[in-house]
């Protein structure tokens, strides 16, 4: 855990005010030497204090660390409100940062299946219990 003590340089450039979004948008540049990355909650922290803004409505995301480490590049979003990062964040990333929940549903194969035995289904009538097979 002596990683964690290490220093961390952020530095963010590209800066957008964007309005209709209700957010800022910026290009983070992270400063790492001895450390080989650092964490995106650790970095959504830092930039909520930088910002003066709570933790909850910064999402960073994209980043990419350089070849021969120490310096990785991502891409920060500072929401003015809460509400306004549920409303236009991706739900993917709101799950990743704990906003939302999962939504939970059946495996891609299990959706195919079901599918096509609902095909084979098609133009019969409803019966009750088991389906009788058709005689050819």
């Amino acid at each position: 855990m002596a990683d964690r003590e290490q220093p961390v340089t952020l530095r963010t450039r590209k800066f957008i005010r964007n309005a209709l979004l209700g957010r800022k948008q910026m290009v983070v540049d992270v400063l790492h030497p001895n450390r080989a990355n650092v964490s995106k909650d650790e970095l959504r922290s830092k930039l909520a204090e930088l910002y003066k803004t709570s933790k909850d409505q910064v999402s960073v995301f994209g980043f990419r660390t350089q070849y021969g480490g120490g310096k990785s590049t991502g891409f920060a979003l500072l929401y003015d409100t809460v509400e306004a990062m549920k409303k236009f964040e991706p739900h993917y990333r709101l799950v990743r940062i704990g906003v939302a929940n999962k939504i939970e549903k059946p495996s891609r194969q299990q959706r195919k299946q079901r599918k096509n035995r609902a095909k084979t289904l098609r133009g019969t009538a409803k019966v009750k219990g088991p389906a009788k097979k058709k005689e050819k």
